[in-house]
């Protein structure tokens, strides 16, 4: 890696972004499509932020889940107003990190590129391929405002394993159906797949599709946060014969019948994590990050 050492991960612009984990554990919700509502904390206040990489997606929403502390970000804008290229998806990860937030489950709508996972169905990603072309995918980009340095921050596990295992097995134990993992495919939008695109992405080996769980679970990685997405399956894409094909009017109707479970799910999943004991595996993350950063030679 021309020469470099590892090192220390650098502290980001602002000297409190990047600093020791807080002590108290605080879960940040990015909420996707339908899968956004307010409703779920109690004691609600807002908090508009700023980050040296622009505004966030929208006002961040400070609450509780049974007791435990909560940050709720509308991923497209609570007006669903931004497009899946244009969310400013390092923003979003900076502010939470910032909040203090040590973990963030994020909820996304998807197709289903597989026959066993139908609409309605919940799936607990496990990996991605990434089909996105227009994205910062870094908050060490070389800019001003960047940490210094590159960071290759491997990705043979996006996801967290740990968090991933509590959402199983909440949605288990709440009787709702759940693939334990699948492969998503992220491309850039905000047009959906063309048939010929979407039997592709079948053959590539993909169990689901969406346009935003790349670069957030990227990012999310960098900042050294515990990361884990619910997906909810609305639609069979555009591959399936003598099936219609994906619409908006599909994926809301499927939303508005289905997104209690996502919510039932972050409800429950929430008191359990904060119950347990992240040290090791906040440690573990942190050490990831740290040694995945390249300085410049001097």
């Amino acid at each position: 890696m021309l020469g470099a050492k590892p090192s220390k991960r650098p502290r980001l612009p602002d000297e409190t972004h990047c600093s020791s984990m807080a002590q108290t554990m605080k879960v940040g919700i990015i909420g996707g499509s339908g899968l956004d509502d307010p409703d779920i904390l109690e004691g609600r206040t807002e908090k508009y932020v700023d980050t040296p990489y622009g505004k966030p997606s929208d006002a961040l929403i400070l609450g509780k889940i049974k007791n435990v502390d909560c940050v709720l970000l509308a991923r497209h804008g609570r007006q669903h107003t931004i497009a899946p290229t244009n969310i400013n998806f390092r923003a979003n990860i900076w502010a939470l990190e910032k909040e203090g937030c040590t973990h963030v489950l994020a909820t996304t709508a998807c197709g289903s590129l597989k026959e066993e996972i139908q609409p309605g169905d919940i799936v607990m990603i496990d990996q991605f391929i990434d089909r996105t072309t227009k994205r910062h995918q870094t908050f060490y980009d070389g800019s001003p405002n960047c940490c210094p340095g590159v960071c290759h921050i491997p990705m043979a596990e996006p996801f967290c394993t740990k968090t991933r295992e509590v959402l199983i097995e909440v949605a288990k134990k709440l009787g709702i159906k759940c693939h334990p993992k699948g492969t998503m495919i992220t491309i850039e939008g905000p047009r959906f797949s063309t048939r010929a695109e979407s039997l592709m992405f079948r053959l590539w080996g993909a169990d689901v599709i969406n346009m935003s769980t790349v670069p957030e679970v990227v990012l999310a990685k960098e900042a050294g946060i515990c990361y884990a997405s619910v997906a909810m399956a609305t639609d069979y894409d555009c591959w399936k014969e003598h099936e219609e094909a994906v619409s908006v009017d599909k994926v809301l109707k499927t939303l508005k019948e289905n997104s209690n479970k996502a919510t039932s799910i972050l409800l429950t999943a929430i008191p359990q994590i904060a119950s347990m004991d992240w040290e090791e595996t906040v440690s573990s993350m942190k050490n990831t990050v740290q040694f995945a950063v390249m300085l410049p030679k001097h």
